[in-house]
């Protein structure tokens, strides 16, 4: 990834990454299963419809299940295709600066956090080397999704938070005494 598009000019990557293609694609696995139900209940619904059609020469009784069709079709395999989709355009890196987030489906956006401002780090493994890092800054949140690798950036991070909280409080002595 090229990065010189974003950075300003006196700024430096200190570590990039991209999202493992298989975990972000079905980290969301849970809603397509509900989507998966829905998407059966609602085509159940929609054959039965056809039938009454038939029956009762009454056209609503088809048309009445079709956005819960589409609403199960999006659930089970619209979300998985588009999140495969965003994944070719998803890419992290950590400056002397800011933390960025490359993403978009469509086009591509950036979301940067200054690092003079994270607060906070969480690192949630889901396996030996993945994981998800969650980050605030200030009021706004972010989690870099399915990190191959993370400890690099999870223990940079947390330095940086370190800085901050040090420079915050200068009255504070080597002991965390006041």
């Amino acid at each position: 990834m090229d990065w010189s598009l974003w950075l300003d000019h006196d700024e430096n990557v200190l570590w990039e990454g991209r999202p493992a293609p298989r975990c972000f694609t079905f980290r969301h696995w849970q809603k397509s299963l509900f989507g998966g139900v829905i998407l059966l209940v609602a085509l159940w619904w929609q054959w039965a419809g056809i039938g009454l059609v038939g029956e009762q020469r009454q056209w609503w009784w088809a048309v009445v299940p079709l956005p819960f069709v589409a609403l199960g079709l999006w659930l089970s395999v619209g979300r998985l295709a588009v999140a495969r989709l965003e994944w070719e355009r998803v890419f992290y890196a950590l400056t002397d600066q800011r933390l960025l987030v490359q993403c978009g489906v469509w086009r591509a956006r950036l979301i940067a956090l200054p690092c003079e401002q994270l607060s906070y780090a969480r690192l949630t493994p889901l396996g030996e080397q993945l994981g998800h890092l969650y980050v605030e800054a200030g009021t706004r949140r972010l989690t870099l999704s399915c990190l191959e690798h993370p400890d690099k950036l999870y223990r940079c991070v947390e330095a940086r938070i370190n800085a901050n909280r040090q420079q915050s409080e200068p009255g504070e002595g080597l002991s965390g005494e006041k």
